[in-house]
């Protein structure tokens, strides 16, 4: 009986000892959903008529490759953005040495990684492993943006200007060199947009959007967390050596922001 079932039989549905026997299952499309939504019946299928002799497993092919590579990139995606958003808190920690400064630099870049997954789901690009690297790569170009504003904003904090005053000036001194890198580097991915091939026009609109919003979040939303985390205040010691110095009350002589370990200076 089974000699006159494989007789009939394709070669590529059973092994010679008749041990394994496969099943071709056709789709409509490889879409993730599509994917997702057959392995999870497979699974559940395995899962009510697996018995010691027989088991019901997923098989390869183009369908099931593409399906292991969606399980894969998912929890790779969740993984990277950790890893990446860790690495980023601790070394800007290290830097500023201030949690609230963390914030501010940090902040803007979470929010492009929401509007860039928001922007991937309008245009349908999807997650791949060739599109897994991008959000990282607009996380680690748009935290120079944020620190390249924060930073002087900070040392003119120190120096006892204002926060508006701070910022004026880290504009004039790093603003345009900000301004001068987010327009280059977009208008050099947004000419992928012309290509032929349909994922290098979508990695750059995708990194056209991430640069240019990057530098807008470093220039304009930094300064407006910057407001509500960064409030000046006057070093104790530092005041009392401005009145000993004859200098005016109002006078800053020293000035730190809340949350920052204060640096003594005297003059």
């Amino acid at each position: 009986m089974l000699n006159t079932v494989t007789a009939g039989a394709p070669r590529g549905l059973y092994n010679e000892s008749c041990g394994l026997l496969t099943l071709y299952v056709y789709l409509r499309d490889h879409k993730a959903e599509t994917l997702t939504r057959v392995v999870s019946h497979v699974e559940a299928f395995a899962r009510a008529n697996d018995t010691e002799e027989v088991k019901f497993m997923l098989a390869a092919g183009s369908a099931g490759i593409e399906a292991a590579t969606n399980i894969v990139v998912k929890k790779a995606w969740v993984q990277m953005l950790l890893l990446v958003y860790g690495a980023v808190v601790i070394l800007c920690f290290f830097t500023f040495r201030s949690w609230r400064a963390v914030l501010v630099a940090v902040l803007p870049l979470v929010l492009t990684s929401f509007l860039a997954e928001a922007l991937m789901v309008a245009f349908g690009m999807g997650v791949k492993v060739a599109t897994l690297p991008v959000i990282a790569l607009g996380v680690g170009i748009g935290v120079d943006y944020a620190l390249y504003i924060l930073s002087v904003t900070l040392a003119q904090m120190r120096a006892g200007a204002s926060l508006s005053e701070a910022y004026y000036r880290a504009l004039l001194f790093t603003g345009k060199v900000v301004m001068l890198t987010g327009v280059t580097l977009a208008i050099g991915v947004i000419t992928w947009v012309a290509s032929p091939i349909k994922f290098q026009a979508d990695m750059g609109l995708l990194l056209a959007f991430m640069f240019l919003w990057n530098m807008l979040g470093a220039l304009i939303l930094l300064p407006a967390l910057a407001h509500f985390l960064l409030r000046p205040t006057v070093h104790p010691s530092a005041e009392k050596l401005g009145s000993e110095a004859g200098l005016p009350e109002r006078a800053p002589v020293h000035a730190a922001y809340e949350g920052a370990q204060p640096r003594a200076a005297a003059q």
